[in-house]
């Protein structure tokens, strides 16, 4: 696992997901949402964005998260693993407001500069239909991908953790083994 995409309908903690895959396999992460805006929710011209986005996947190791369907293509050139946060809509949207209310008027962490949380009724409403729109497309794009790209469907948070132990588990073994071999001192 070198190169992963992470992708899912708003709420399902791709961010938040990524940070941790980030953390231990010390790939870099990249979020497509502090390259696609800029201050004052002002969406990055396409172009420039695009540009960034076909930047971040051409190096050798990655983590890149968000959807943004229009660099599909690009990173899928690269891609060895995409996971897909494949949550259901009640739990992406009670997720959306919390993270809402827990960052009202302020920027998130993981946001671009100069984007303060704000409660939005065009992102709700795209969150409640995103199974209907975003997901199709992501399942219409899973269902055409090379048999060499792993797909990693996690659907529950119990999903999530079971994977990111199992990472964890195979993260330590790679270590002790290459410590048995001299590597790792």
């Amino acid at each position: 696992m070198r190169r992963v995409m992470v992708i899912g309908g708003p709420g399902a903690g791709k961010t938040t997901f990524a940070r941790r895959l980030g953390e231990l396999t010390g790939l870099p992460v990249t979020s497509l949402d502090r390259i696609y805006w800029l201050p004052d929710w002002t969406p990055r011209p396409a172009r420039e964005g695009d540009r960034l986005a076909r930047e971040a996947a051409a190096g050798e190791a990655w983590i890149i998260e968000g959807n943004y369907s229009a660099t599909f293509p690009e990173r899928l050139k690269r891609v060895d693993t995409i996971v897909f946060l494949d949550f259901g809509t009640t739990m992406r949207l009670r997720r959306v407001v919390m993270r809402t209310l827990r960052h009202f008027g302020r920027v998130r962490p993981d946001m671009a500069e100069g984007c303060p949380e704000r409660f939005d009724w065009g992102f709700l409403k795209w969150t409640a239909n995103y199974r209907n729109n975003g997901r199709a497309r992501a399942e219409r794009m899973l269902a055409t991908l090379p048999k060499h790209i792993r797909v990693v469907r996690l659907a529950t948070p119990r999903d999530v953790r079971r994977f990111l132990d199992g990472c964890r588990d195979d993260m330590s073994s790679t270590e002790a083994a290459a410590a048995t071999r001299g590597e790792v001192s």
